[in-house]
């Protein structure tokens, strides 16, 4: 199966390890970001979602309209606006990136961000009102004719869109999280699963579950698996774990300067996700091949956070073994966005993407190899 990778499409070009610089949403620096995943081998790259953040479909449409090729994944939370009114924002997007768009569902993990825009309702209510929320935007997405809906959280009569999606039927639908209840949600409407970098026997238990969920839900296919990482990359081993260290270290500087938790909560983390990488980074710093949990340590667990540290070889082969595991998606950022995207896409891109090929081309000739040996059988049989 082919693989894809997903980078990020920062606004401003502060990061855990140096301040911003520039202004919340700076045309300029997000445009510049964009141009080195897209002329360096990425597939797409996410805008995410924070509570005082720009606003990240705007930011979206305003990069469709100077980007040809890269394609957009937008996160969103439903509690921000009505499931009939996200619908239309993104089969307008959809539009205007002439059908390059997914959609990232963000259920909430943090109470504490969460009320900063007025949502109140617990954690697995959040996940119910999102399972009916996506279960809308789809339905809006796909019908010609007005539909009512009346469900726990949403209750409307009559609403048929004049806008549709490029994407036939649809656009993609991305959900994450880490919980049974995250797990239920996403195995039933996501065709993206993702998940935070964990060592390779965690995820594999993760897959599983997301499986099992899409099963208990009654589809007959399941999830597509993205994996999340921090890479740190370099000519050599040694130079690889300096940066990784001075890395950890800015990051450790900033935190103690309060300016990483200025945003948000400096309690533990409520999120199933935070908690896993804690416990990870807890029983140990190194895991598999080149799997580092300082950098989650040091951000308390804050997202996307768990490295890979080493060369190009060292961590394209990392990649290559949760490739085995099933994962066809990988989501990657450095801490300097745009040296790190064009280094990650020089240097690890082609490795993976050149040992998949060999890996599919051997899976397929083992196919093809399998079902002559049953035709060879079958005329014997038969003569």
């Amino acid at each position: 199966m082919p693989v894809e990778f997903l980078g990020i499409a920062a606004t401003g070009d502060g990061s855990e390890t140096t301040p911003r610089t520039t202004a919340a949403f700076d045309r300029d620096y997000t445009l510049r970001l964009a141009r080195a995943h897209e002329d360096n081998g990425w597939d797409r790259v996410l805008f995410a979602y924070g509570a005082g953040s720009p606003e990240p479909a705007a930011a979206a449409a305003f990069l469709a309209s100077k980007l040809d090729q890269l394609q957009i994944l937008l996160a969103h939370r439903p509690n921000v606006s009505y499931p009939t009114f996200a619908a239309k924002t993104f089969a307008t997007l959809d539009r205007i990136s002439d059908g390059r768009l997914t959609v990232h569902f963000i259920t909430g993990g943090n109470d504490h961000e969460q009320r900063r825009e007025g949502d109140y309702l617990t954690k697995d209510e959040r996940y119910e009102r999102t399972r009916e929320y996506i279960g809308i935007v789809k339905k809006a997405w796909t019908s010609h004719e007005p539909f009512d809906h009346e469900g726990a959280h949403y209750r409307f009569e009559d609403f048929v869109s004049d806008v549709f999606p490029v994407q036939q039927p649809r656009p993609g639908v991305s959900f994450g999280g880490s919980s049974e209840a995250a797990y239920a949600a996403g195995g039933a409407e996501a065709d993206v699963y993702c998940l935070w970098g964990e060592p390779l026997a965690r995820t594999a238990e993760q897959i599983e579950k997301v499986e099992q969920a899409a099963r208990a839900a009654g589809r007959a296919d399941t999830p597509r698996i993205q994996v999340a990482f921090r890479p740190i990359i370099a000519a050599t081993e040694e130079l690889a774990w300096e940066k990784a260290h001075r890395t950890v270290g800015a990051i450790r500087d900033r935190r103690a300067g309060g300016d990483l938790v200025r945003r948000r909560s400096a309690e533990a983390p409520e999120n199933t996700g935070s908690q896993r990488l804690i416990a990870i980074a807890e029983a140990g710093e190194r895991y598999d091949r080149a799997l580092w949990t300082p950098t989650a340590a040091a951000t308390g667990g804050a997202g996307n956070s768990n490295a890979l540290v080493g060369t190009p070889e060292t961590v394209a082969e990392a990649l290559l073994d949760y490739y085995d595991l099933g994962v066809d998606i990988i989501s990657a950022r450095g801490y300097d966005h745009v040296a790190d995207a064009v280094d990650f896409g020089r240097y690890v891109i082609p490795i993976v993407r050149e040992e998949v090929a060999k890996r599919d081309a051997a899976k397929a000739a083992a196919l093809a190899a399998a079902k002559e040996r049953d035709r060879q059988q079958l005329i014997a049989v038969q003569a």
